[in-house]
Formats: C-alpha cells, structure tokens, sequence
C-alpha cells in the first residue's frame, strides 16, 4: 500500500495534471477562465478574493521553501528550533488569512442569488477540496510535530526527503511512510486537488499573462463631438492606423 501511495500516486496525478492542461487548452481554451461572478457582487469579493490569494501566496512560498531546501542546509543558517518557531507563526498566520478568505468566498456564493445560479457541481466539488486541503495542512501544522507513540516528528525529515526523492525519479517510499497520519492525509488530498484542477476554474493558476507586459497601451477616444477645421488639430500621441483620419490625410 505504502508503494502504491507514494511511489505510483504521485506519478499518475502529475500525469493527469499534465494531459489534463493540454487537452483543456487545445479543446477548451474559451472555458480557461476563472468564470468571474465580479458583476453579480463586488463588496465581499474585495475582501475574500485578495485575503484568500495573499495567504495562498504565502502558504505555498512556505511549502517550497519547506520541501525543497534540504534541513542540512538552512542549519548552517538558523536554528531548527528558531526555524520550526517561524514556520509554525507564519505558516498558521497565513492558513488562518486563506482559510478566511476562501470560506468568505464561499458565503458569498451561496447567499448573492447570480452567483449561487452560476456555480456549477464542479465548483462544489472544487471548493470541498480546497476548503479540506486548507484545514488538513493546518491540522498536520499543528498537530503533526508528533507521532501516536509521543516521538518528535520532523516533515523535514520525511515528507521533504520524499518530495525531492520524487523529483529525481527515485521515490523515497519509507521516508513518507515515516511521516504522520496528518501529513500523510493533507498530501492524499492535496494531490486530489492537483488531479481536480485541469477540469476545473483553478486551471487559471497556470495562466501567466505574459504578453501584457510588451502590448501597446490601449488608447481610449473621448465622446465629446470636436469642433471641425483647424481648431481641431491632432492629439500627440500614437497615430491612427487604419482610420478614416489617417485615409483623408494620406489623401
């Protein structure tokens, strides 16, 4: 069980997230969208929204920081206990900020009328995920320091040497089955969330809008009727391409 777990697992979930994004862009590149409900109500998405995503950003910061540094080497740094007390404030702070913003999200989905009626079964299944993901990293944070016969348990130790065992095609199935119930749960859920995410509006995370760092600004033209003649003049700025203007002075 612990070979099927944590050495195949992983592999046809990364898989599945893999052949999933191809087909959604190659067959569904319309339906790549977070399908944002920002008409229907605005007040509550304000607050949710940036609270949910902030905490996210810190929580998987910390994740990567936790699995792919080795403990060799942020010893020479810092102290682990120095470390593991900074990882438990800031990793709890920024749980608590996700866990608040996704349940506000979620409130506000299921009481403003519009966005209840866009929210497809897809989107339920998405949120139970995501919510249990959240609680799930928070209790084995919390609660995981500990094995059930009382001996310290360090994820560093365990779940990371696994991660990176994974990255190299040499999966480290004793290092997980080392691991606590609470991380061992948080990672099966977590990678049921990866597994979810090509066919569902979380593909968006994986949409990095790069070209808008090198299109042009968009010019915007006033209504206002402008007085013809001269006195009209021409506005510096970018030149008309392909208007009536530009025809009439070519000619």
């Amino acid at each position: 069980m612990d070979l099927l777990l944590w050495g195949v697992l992983p592999y046809l979930v990364a898989l599945v997230l893999i052949a999933g994004l191809v087909w959604r862009y190659r067959y569904d590149q319309f339906g790549w969208t977070t399908r944002s409900s920002q008409l229907y109500e605005s007040r509550l998405l304000r607050i949710g929204s940036p609270m949910f995503h902030f905490g996210l950003a810190v929580v998987l910061a910390g994740h990567l920081m936790g699995l792919l540094i080795p403990k060799a080497w942020t010893d020479l740094v810092v102290a682990q206990e120095t470390y593991h007390w900074v990882a438990l404030v800031a990793g709890t702070l920024a749980g608590v900020a996700t866990l608040a913003g996704i349940v506000l999200l979620i409130f506000r989905r299921r009481t403003v009328g519009p966005v209840f009626m866009a929210t497809t079964r897809n989107d339920k299944l998405m949120y139970v995920v995501l919510v249990a993901v959240i609680v799930l990293g928070m209790v084995a944070t919390l609660t995981g320091s500990h094995t059930p016969t009382g001996e310290e348990h360090n994820y560093r130790e365990t779940v990371s040497i696994w991660f990176r065992s994974l990255l190299v095609f040499q999966p480290d199935v004793a290092a997980m089955a080392a691991s606590t119930w609470q991380f061992k749960v948080h990672i099966l859920v977590g990678l049921a969330l990866f597994a979810l995410v090509p066919f569902s509006r979380l593909v968006h995370a994986f949409t990095v809008p790069l070209h808008y760092l090198f299109r042009p600004y968009i010019v915007y033209r006033s209504r206002d009727q402008l007085p013809p003649g001269p006195a009209r003049g021409r506005v510096r700025g970018w030149d008309p391409i392909g208007t009536r203007d530009r025809d009439r002075g070519d000619q």
